[in-house]
């Protein structure tokens, strides 16, 4: 049976087979195969999705981010400038952890070095001394509009390797699991 789109439809063993046919030349296919001859009565279905996801991101971390590399910015660096210029306002380090899923700690290294480079300035609160507020300074916000056309175009070109039908697919897949997962992790981790 096929979906409208073409592909085959939802429950469609025929492109299950297809895909798993297509990806039997990759790494994760391999260290499948070899745990199902150790242990044979285990699912390995879950080690499908989830090992591909890790690989996918371990070889896109080694590859990526070749403009800012020349821009001489870290990922991390640029999640931090980034969530400043698109959020359009000043952060506390708190939000900017949450902003850009990092530690505390990270955070606070990743602010001093900016700030060191005249990317970002540092206010204190007037009601609490505790308290910092971070905003891009002219040249932070100069760097992250003049590097993130080049990132996105570099960005398209890895992801060139699957045609637009099948980004889209995976873009909401992705999206799924990742909405799902960010409202069941937080219970996982607390014994539920």
């Amino acid at each position: 049976m096929t979906a409208t789109n073409g592909t085959p439809a939802a429950g469609d063993a025929s492109g299950t087979s297809a895909r798993r046919e297509a990806s039997t030349a990759d790494t994760v296919a391999a260290v499948v195969r070899q745990w199902r001859a150790v242990h044979p009565e285990l699912d390995t279905g879950p080690m499908e999705v989830i090992g591909r996801i890790n690989r996918c991101a371990a070889l896109l971390q080694q590859a990526e981010d070749a403009p800012l590399r020349r821009a001489g910015l870290s990922r991390p660096e640029f999640d931090l400038l980034g969530a400043l210029r698109r959020t359009g306002h000043e952060l506390t380090p708190g939000e900017l952890a949450r902003e850009t899923f990092s530690s505390g700690a990270a955070v606070t290294k990743r602010i001093k070095q900016l700030t060191e480079r005249g990317l970002v300035e540092r206010r204190g609160d007037t009601r609490d001394r505790r308290v910092a507020h971070v905003r891009l300074t002219d040249a932070g916000r100069d760097l992250v509009d003049g590097v993130l056309p080049e990132q996105l175009a570099y960005e398209t070109a890895v992801l060139s390797v699957l045609a637009p039908a099948g980004r889209d697919d995976l873009a909401g897949l992705l999206a799924e699991l990742l909405s799902r997962l960010e409202g069941r992790m937080g219970a996982l981790r607390a014994g539920g």
